[in-house]
């Protein structure tokens, strides 16, 4: 199945918009998606641990965190980021389309998603696995699917 259509047997309702290509956080704010649809931006970082433990951290767009402190706190040592073949590898993704909706493609549940506490309750926007578009999500439908895809999560 594909990503809408895994959303819609679990009666997930989204919102989305088309754009152009966007490939960061900076070139949404330039194009204003924030304004567009509703839902708070995020940021997903996809690390690695010393242990090549694969983490993908949903944070706020606009928070600030070091790596060596989101490892602290879900107990990883020395992490990183991935390597972009790792991203393609695990995810299925292109570095600019990060997106917890690529888990679909972690048949082996290798990826742990963690998720900044901050965002509980809350509407997201995340790429659909492509920087082509944009879609909201509730933070509860999110979690629904996380656990549909039947992928650890940590909330930290």
């Amino acid at each position: 199945m594909n990503l809408y259509e895994i959303l819609d047997s679990l009666n997930i309702k989204y919102e989305q918009i088309e754009h152009k290509a966007v490939f960061t956080i900076n070139d949404s704010k330039e194009e204003e998606l924030l304004h567009k649809i509703d839902g708070l931006g995020c940021k997903n970082l996809f690390l690695k641990d010393s242990r090549k433990k694969y983490f993908l951290v949903i944070l706020h767009e606009d928070k600030q965190m070091k790596i060596n402190e989101i490892a602290k706190i879900i107990g990883a040592t020395h992490m990183s980021f991935a390597k972009e073949e790792e991203l393609m590898n695990y995810l299925g993704l292109i570095k600019g389309s990060v997106s917890p909706f690529g888990i679909i493609n972690d048949k082996n549940n290798i990826v742990t998603v963690v998720l900044d506490h901050e965002l509980v309750g809350k509407k997201l926007l995340f790429h659909p696995n492509r920087n082509t578009a944009t879609l909201s999500i509730n933070y509860d439908d999110l979690i629904k699917f996380i656990e549909h895809e039947k992928h650890n999560y940590i909330v930290m």
